[in-house]
């Protein structure tokens, strides 16, 4: 299950509660994410994996889901919370394949990365 977390205009943001499935995808993250380009012509996207499913475990959901917002070309920032070292290294190596900023983060670091999300820091 997953449900949208209210943020400042600029992005979207997600937890993810259980296990993640493509209805939840279809009908609440896409619609969000395709509104969010309507107003901002980018996507900034935050995703709270407060799960321990193994579903998480490997990135390959994450790439075709990530893969599956399109367009592509309007990638801006996304971040991932999670506190799986493999879901935060395949997140943070997506910026290779698709244009825009990706980082992983653990739980603990919710608020930094949602700053980093909206803009207000930069990591680097």
């Amino acid at each position: 299950m997953i449900h949208q977390i209210d943020t400042t205009d600029n992005i979207v943001a997600f937890r993810a509660l259980a296990e993640l499935t493509t209805e939840d995808f279809l009908n609440v993250v896409i619609p969000a994410v395709e509104q969010l380009v309507k107003q901002t012509n980018e996507i900034n996207f935050l995703l709270v994996l407060d799960t321990d499913s193994e579903i998480f475990s490997s990135g390959t959901w994450l790439e075709n889901a990530l893969l599956g917002l399109k367009p592509l070309g309007k990638w801006n920032r996304a971040a991932i919370i999670s506190d799986s070292e493999v879901v935060i290294s395949f997140v943070n190596g997506f910026s290779a394949i698709v244009p825009g900023e990706f980082q992983g983060f653990k739980r603990e670091s919710f608020n930094k990365a949602l700053n980093w999300v909206e803009g207000n820091i930069n990591l680097h």
